[in-house]
């Protein structure tokens, strides 16, 4: 079970956070995140998912939920810790996320899920909206799911 926090924008979580993103999403692209990129998330909100391993504090994963209008929210950046994928912990992230979508009221999750993913959102009840496009020079497709 991951205890599951909340993240304030610029704050040191947020920025461990930063990190894991930075590792797993865009370093292996030859990506980095510019300051603009970063200023444009300050309204989004920043969900952070810790587990303890050796009696130390670790981010087991994280997303980012970002409000496309008053029914939808779209759930980006998801990155779970490269020691700890395969075993459950994303699950947990999108479940959380889910649940905190619906209790501030929103119907529809969407994201721009990367293609090797695909398999992952389709198991946890994302269906694909629309054609393969490119996002971050990889293949992707929008997926959403209707959280009533």
């Amino acid at each position: 079970m991951l205890d599951f926090r909340i993240l304030e924008y610029g704050s040191c979580d947020y920025h461990t956070m930063l990190e894991l993103r930075s590792e797993v999403l865009r370093r292996p692209l030859g990506l980095s995140f510019t300051a603009e990129q970063l200023q444009q998330e300050i309204n989004d909100v920043f969900i952070a998912g810790f587990t303890t391993i050796n009696n130390k504090e670790i981010l087991a994963g994280c997303c980012i939920l970002t409000p496309v209008n008053e029914n939808t929210v779209q759930l980006r950046q998801m990155a779970v810790s490269p020691s700890l994928q395969g075993k459950g912990t994303g699950r947990e992230i999108i479940l959380f996320a889910e649940a905190y979508a619906r209790e501030n009221n929103f119907d529809i999750l969407t994201m721009h899920a990367r293609k090797e993913a695909t398999g992952f959102y389709q198991k946890l009840g994302y269906a694909f909206c629309g054609e393969e496009f490119t996002e971050v020079g990889i293949p992707h497709y929008e997926m959403r799911k209707n959280l009533k």
